[in-house]
């Protein structure tokens, strides 16, 4: 007899983390996703040197947590695997609703969605999924997912600065990789997209961050 696969629905809990007060001075509020081996409490130091009245940080935390270097010391986390994708991805945009609504993001504030690395291939596909708006999209060294395509982010033209940032010794983006993940941007989002390329590897470094919230 074969093994079936069975699925089972059930209430589950997950944190996420803020950094500053959201409140009438606050100008953008940043939706951050942190790339694989991050917890969002340790991702949330690159926003720090931001304005504090003025910048209110959201940073999601993916779901599925690990040791690191098989030590049994220090805890990451990641987004998705190969596994059960479509399942995991639909549970993903569940828990961000949830965290969006919790929020409440006020309408008159400049919403900023930020991703690094595999953080990237999240803020994308929830971009798509629930048609959000954003004044700023930054693709921070990362791929983008091979499904997405152009009429997924319809509602982003002319509402928003698309930026992609990566560092010119980054391990993970060879000739060709860079080469492909270029094409797979123009072909979402043309030639609105804006270059930044900074000395350093596959990093996040927050004279970038202080940059792009100007």
């Amino acid at each position: 007899m074969e093994n079936q696969i069975k699925n089972v629905t059930y209430k589950t809990t997950n944190t996420y983390e803020t950094l500053n007060e959201l409140n009438s001075d606050t100008k953008q509020i940043w939706i951050v996703f942190h790339g694989i081996g991050f917890l969002s409490r340790f991702f949330l130091k690159y926003f720090n040197e931001l304005p504090k009245k003025e910048n209110y940080i959201i940073a999601p935390q993916a779901p599925s947590k690990y040791y690191l270097k098989n030590e049994y010391k220090h805890v990451g986390a990641s987004w998705l695997t190969k596994e059960n994708t479509a399942q995991e991805t639909k549970n993903l945009y569940n828990y961000l609703d949830a965290v969006l609504e919790k929020e409440q993001l006020p309408s008159d504030c400049k919403i900023v969605f930020f991703g690094f690395s595999q953080g990237i291939s999240i803020a994308l596909r929830y971009l798509a999924y629930s048609k959000l708006s954003c004044s700023k999209l930054i693709l921070y060294a990362g791929g983008i997912p091979r499904e997405l395509k152009t009429v997924d982010f319809i509602h982003l033209k002319g509402k928003t600065d698309i930026i992609s940032v990566i560092g010119n010794k980054d391990e993970y983006l060879t000739p060709d990789r860079l080469a492909e993940e270029n094409n797979k941007l123009k072909t979402l989002f043309g030639d609105r997209i804006k270059n930044i390329t900074f000395d350093g590897g596959h990093e996040v470094k927050k004279e970038i961050i202080n940059q792009l919230a100007k």
